[in-house]
């Protein structure tokens, strides 16, 4: 807390800069703020505004350089009594967008990647390319938004994350690039002296006598398991819908019935004695089901509008090989619209 702008920009600059680094200003401007910059140790660049005082963000973007660290913007503008339009407003999102671009002309490998995911992404699949990400960026910070596809799309939409993953939804919006990721199936995970842990064959209509725990109609591909069981006129009884892999889990042990979760949930290695997380599943029997409920793509996402820093591009490339930088650029500068149109596996 500080007793005014002023000291809260002197507080900001001196945290900010290292001597000679660039804070734009766009003029006309207060002008003590050159001497908050000074006492900083960084360097003032003018920016000129329009003939009626509003923002040029052509200029502004010109502007940046490999010293650039800040902008300085203040609405209504002090001298001119400027008050910015709405529009303007909102261009201003893409500010640190330049801070970016700044950030990457120097190589300066800091800053903080935002992940928008479910459960079964940030438990199972994230771990090993997130630590991978920190060996090769020691100074970068990870934050995990965990939520449904709805509101991991939603996040990406209102700026709050870099990208997102997930299996459902990502691709109905058309404020999103989306490229496939990975390939996975659903397994059931039941008891094993269970009498289908020993069936060869398994049919939806073996699973419709037997109550089923299972995901919450939004989450990891539950959508394709209703839809085979209504192509069958079945009418499976779920016991219990969750959005974790490892509460399903938890109530199969306790013989509420047979789980179906996603692959991830079971393997280890390639194998379905553990998982990545340590968790041990070697007291169910896991039997893939993939033959019944079709296989499902996990998607990553990105704002059609956003700049992508190049620890963003190196992540997407430890989640897949396929997420290559020229992939992303290439589909961040298509118009596709929808899953269809987007870039396909």
């Amino acid at each position: 807390m500080t007793v005014g702008a002023g000291g809260a920009l002197n507080v900001i600059f001196k945290t900010l800069l290292d001597p000679g680094d660039e804070v734009l200003i766009p003029a006309p401007y207060f002008v003590e703020y050159r001497f908050y910059v000074d006492n900083g140790g960084g360097v003032t660049r003018v920016i000129p505004t329009r003939e009626d005082f509003s923002l040029d963000l052509g200029a502004l973007e010109a502007g940046i350089t490999e010293r650039t660290k800040a902008v300085l913007i203040n609405s209504p503008n002090n001298p001119t009594g400027k008050v910015y339009r709405p529009e303007s407003l909102r261009a201003l999102a893409e500010i640190e967008s330049l801070r970016s671009v700044a950030a990457d002309l120097n190589q300066d490998a800091r800053g903080t990647l935002s992940i928008a995911t479910t459960h079964t992404q940030a438990r199972y699949v994230l771990p090993k390319p997130i630590s991978e990400l920190r060996s090769a960026y020691p100074k970068v910070n990870i934050s995990l938004h965990q939520g449904s596809p709805e509101q991991v799309a939603q996040m990406l939409i209102d700026d709050v994350v870099d990208m997102g993953i997930a299996t459902e939804s990502l691709a109905q919006y058309d404020q999103l690039v989306t490229l496939p990721c990975y390939e996975w199936q659903h397994v059931l995970v039941m008891p094993k002296d269970h009498p289908l842990a020993k069936k060869t064959n398994i049919r939806l209509e073996d699973l419709a006598l037997e109550p089923l725990i299972t995901y919450h109609p939004s989450y990891t591909g539950r959508t394709k398991i209703d839809r085979a069981f209504e192509s069958k006129k079945l009418h499976p009884r779920i016991a219990l819908e969750a959005i974790d892999s490892d509460v399903i889990k938890t109530y199969v042990r306790t013989g509420l019935g047979i789980g179906i979760v996603a692959e991830m949930a079971v393997q280890a290695d390639g194998n379905t004695s553990g998982n990545a997380s340590g968790d041990s599943n070697q007291d169910l029997a896991v039997v893939n089901v993939g033959h019944l409920f079709g296989k499902n793509v996990t998607r990553v996402a990105f704002k059609r509008s956003g700049y992508l820093r190049n620890f963003v591009y190196t992540f997407a490339e430890l989640l897949s090989e396929r997420l290559s930088k020229a992939a992303i650029v290439s589909a961040m500068n298509g118009k596709a619209t929808g899953e269809n149109d987007d870039y396909a596996m």
